[in-house]
């Protein structure tokens, strides 16, 4: 982790105010969630998802949707830190590969926003939200509700995913920027 983001954290746990986007890249639906960080209070200042299209359109366009939608996002809110759940093997290569353009737009987007990035594993973000590295999808969700306050709100699957992982941003990046220190 760069100088710059220990310097972040450090002024989101002094009371400062630390913006964080988590991405959850797809060429179908890519979910986003901005979270500011203030001390400890973590508070949903947006999410949502980009649809980008069908298996039937045409890849290219489907990247730039998800380039449009996150540029919109990242303008409006200008977070200060990024995160993206890290490569995983699927069981289908093609899916895999698409899966990486659709990333690669996504990293590439916080890249031009001067956001820095992290990526986690998808069981440190489980654990850093659920407190299990192996929790299922909708304890996840029910953890996102509860630490956000967002009981009554509906949420996508891609929009839960990306809070969950702005989450984990959140409440770990700092922890390993103290132990370095």
């Amino acid at each position: 982790m760069a100088q710059h983001e220990d310097m972040l954290f450090i002024r989101a746990r002094d009371g400062g105010v630390l913006i964080v986007i988590g991405i959850d890249p797809g060429t179908r639906y890519t979910g986003y969630g901005v979270v500011k960080k203030e001390g400890n209070k973590l508070t949903r200042l947006t999410s949502g998802r980009i649809i980008a299209g069908t298996s039937a359109d045409e890849l290219g366009d489907r990247l730039v949707k998800i380039h449009d939608g996150l540029q919109e996002v990242l303008e409006a809110y200008k977070p200060e830190c990024g995160a993206l759940e890290g490569i995983f093997t699927a069981r289908n290569a093609m899916s895999s590969l698409k899966l990486g353009h659709a990333r690669g737009v996504a990293m590439l987007m916080l890249h031009m926003h001067g956001v820095e990035l992290t990526e986690y594993a998808p069981a440190s973000i489980k654990q850093a939200v659920a407190g299990n590295g192996r929790a299922k999808k909708a304890t996840v969700e029910h953890m996102v509700r509860m630490i956000l306050n967002l009981r009554q709100m509906e949420l996508s699957e891609d929009e839960s995913d990306a809070l969950a992982i702005a989450v984990c941003h959140c409440n770990t990046a700092g922890f390993y920027s103290r132990l370095r220190a």
